[in-house]
């Protein structure tokens, strides 16, 4: 406590005189306050800079286009996606892998649930570094390599922080399936061993767009692969916006795959079904 918080008028004053302040890691409210949108876009609904080590999470329309940057370069975006009227229904990493036979994420991939529907499709990505494998970092894994995993050390683990970012959308540990990570690559060697391959740099980025209404958790942590042995991970950048056009016009889709339209089919389906169009 300082002179300027010893007291409540002063605590008051204090808070009050925060009014306005930009700092660099921050949501813009509301979000067409952001400095530099995208060109063409005049409309953003969702504006943040996200920490290393901090996390966010919004809840997002049918049709919303959401853009992550990795700014300096050592951003590493870990996310999970949940049916924002069924949260039962979510992101499922497994099948994202299976289903279209691809375990290294691109453009025209799907983020499907395990209901054979599709939650969100890779429409542009510049980094081409990502992970769908290896989940995200624990308590127990960060404090053995970093000292302190814990959600307001310094190297706060992604399970600490999507436990939290779940709990401001109803959502418990119970719900929290193996996320996927953007930003930081890996392979599978030979051997079957699972190999970092680092970031593509400052400015790397990857939108998504989202064919259901979700609710969106991120934490931005190391990989639980990365090599570095201190905690660096830096800020990423979270802009979205309508596109509901690109979900009506399907030539504006960058995938052809059988099962890649089929899950659209059953998504379509679904909405229909539920008169959520």
């Amino acid at each position: 406590m300082t002179a300027a918080t010893a007291t409540t008028k002063a605590a008051r004053a204090h808070a009050r005189a925060q009014a306005g302040a930009v700092t660099d890691s921050m949501p813009y409210v509301p979000a067409s306050t952001w400095p530099a949108p995208p060109a063409g876009v005049h409309d953003l609904v969702w504006a943040e800079t996200v920490a290393g080590g901090r996390y966010t999470s919004k809840v997002l329309a049918r049709g919303t286009r959401v853009r992550f940057t990795d700014v300096a370069g050592n951003a590493c975006a870990h996310l999970l996606l949940f049916s924002a009227d069924q949260p039962w229904e979510r992101l499922n990493a497994a099948d994202t892998v299976k289903v279209p036979w691809q375990a290294y994420l691109r453009t025209g991939h799907p983020l499907l649930t395990d209901q054979g529907r599709i939650m969100a499709t890779v429409m542009e990505d510049t980094s081409g570094k990502h992970d769908l494998l290896c989940g995200t970092t624990t308590l127990a894994s960060n404090t053995e390599k970093y000292g302190d995993g814990s959600l307001h050390g310094p190297a706060p683990a992604g399970f600490e922080m999507f436990t939290v970012a779940a709990a401001k959308h109803g959502l418990t540990v119970r719900d929290l399936p193996p996320s996927i990570s953007l930003f930081h690559g890996i392979h599978v060697a030979e051997d079957g061993a699972l190999v970092s391959d680092g970031t593509a740099g400052p400015g790397a980025s990857v939108d998504l767009l989202l064919h259901m209404s979700a609710t969106v958790l991120v934490a931005n942590t190391a990989h639980r692969l990365d090599p570095a042995p201190d905690f660096t991970t830096t800020a990423l950048n979270v802009l979205a916006w309508d596109s509901r056009e690109a979900l009506d016009e399907p030539s504006l889709l960058p995938c052809t795959d059988p099962e890649y339209l089929r899950a659209i089919a059953n998504t379509e389906d679904y909405i229909a079904a539920r008169g959520k169009k």
